[in-house]
């Protein structure tokens, strides 16, 4: 990665949930086409971590701590923001609830602790809100914002109920975002990602069920956060200045055919072993 100039040459942009994972890629790809990157973490080293990574490669970038909830924070840090790099043209609002006590505790749904499900609803969606609330009113005409959402957001499950709920909402706001804002040139799309292959969702997964993920796609590869950074950043830029209300999935193909097709595919690859 180096910081030449890009797509994003004298752009400023703004990531949640950049301190580790698909947010981090992504905030590396944009300061990579020369944009000016706030990398916006709840974990405060997460972020200094990514920005310091940016910097030394030659890129700009300052690191934020917020937690998206929190509209008080918000406001905080989108403020700093601005007043480091005088605009702001790309928000790609990242962050979600994925720690072992909201995420983890989020299974089956007549055990679920209504806790859970409102932390979830509060970074997952509630964030997203807070991040268009209060960067719209600052962002450049042309501008663009783009959210993660999921595949959990488009079909069912017998657990993640919160998880897949909220980012179903998502479907929906980026509608009503690009509505608002699409006479001002300004775009709103999201991200579908099923499975992202990062370290923490190797370890967590597990041999098994990393092998059943495998079966359910119809490439012999999962994505990468790079893959998905790949897609942000067109989606952030002037490429894509007729796309606007969409959610794009990204995800090897597995919510491209029925189930059974993939699971004898592989099954019949394996006994061929």
């Amino acid at each position: 990665m180096s910081a030449a100039p890009g797509r994003f040459d004298g752009r400023v942009a703004l990531v949640t949930g950049a301190g580790s994972g698909i947010g981090a890629a992504c905030a590396a790809r944009l300061a990579a086409e020369g944009a000016c990157v706030g990398v916006l973490d709840v974990h405060a080293a997460g972020a200094k971590s990514v920005a310091t990574t940016i910097r030394a490669k030659g890129g700009t970038a300052t690191a934020l701590t917020c937690d998206v909830s929190d509209e008080k924070q918000v406001a905080g840090a989108v403020g700093d923001l601005i007043a480091s790099f005088g605009r702001l043209d790309v928000v790609h609002s990242n962050a979600a609830a994925l720690g072992p006590g909201t995420y983890g505790r989020d299974q089956d749904l007549e055990d679920l602790d209504v806790a859970v499900w409102d932390r979830t609803m509060a970074v997952n969606l509630r964030g997203a809100l807070l991040m268009v609330k209060h960067t719209a009113p600052a962002m450049a005409d042309g501008g663009a914002f783009v959210l993660t959402s999921s595949v959990s957001g488009l079909l069912g499950d017998v657990a993640h109920v919160a998880y897949g709920t909220s980012k179903a909402a998502l479907t929906g706001f980026v509608r009503y975002v690009a509505t608002k804002y699409g006479s001002r040139g300004i775009r709103c799309n999201a991200v579908a990602p099923a499975l992202v292959l990062t370290d923490v969702a190797a370890q967590a997964l597990g041999r098994d069920r990393l092998a059943d993920k495998a079966a359910e796609r119809l490439l012999p590869w999962a994505c990468t956060p790079e893959d998905v950074a790949d897609l942000v950043a067109f989606l952030a830029s002037g490429e894509s200045r007729c796309i606007t209300g969409q959610t794009i999935v990204i995800d090897s193909g597995t919510l491209a055919h029925r189930p059974e097709h993939a699971l004898r595919q592989w099954r019949a690859a394996a006994e061929s072993l």
